[in-house]
């Protein structure tokens, strides 16, 4: 990932986190997915007053880029007020198309604050399904 396509998908993840629909925990996620081919597809969280049904905003990336076709990512911004990683259902999913993404979490609140992390650190031991 170049010094430029990082500061795009910082910018990209903070602009969708304004459009966050997240009325009940009043915590905005954004999330900005670079594909292989250089794309970039955004997500926000989206809650429901059915909790099980809220979707994060990485996810949301994530299958806004499988249903354009694009299943191979080499960069996740994430925008989030103090600088969080993501939950563990995300880190699975992403698991499932790069397995060592390198992930830029960017604190909403202080975007010069970004951490950089490798999703193989984030879930060490993820689910990998081997049919018989």
């Amino acid at each position: 990932m170049t010094d430029s396509q990082r500061q795009q998908l910082i910018a990209a993840a903070l602009d969708v986190r304004g459009r966050a629909y997240a009325p009940y925990s009043k915590f905005a996620v954004g999330a900005a997915l670079l594909a292989e081919t250089g794309q970039i597809f955004t997500g926000c969280n989206v809650e429901n007053a059915s909790f099980g049904m809220t979707i994060c905003a990485e996810r949301a990336a994530v299958f806004a880029a499988v249903a354009a076709g694009c299943r191979k990512f080499t960069g996740l911004a994430l925008a989030i007020a103090g600088g969080h990683s993501p939950c563990g259902a995300c880190r699975q999913v992403l698991a499932e198309f790069a397995d060592d993404l390198p992930i830029l979490i960017v604190d909403a609140e202080n975007p010069s604050s970004v951490v950089e992390v490798y999703l193989a650190e984030l879930l060490p031991g993820r689910f990998v399904f081997t049919p018989k």
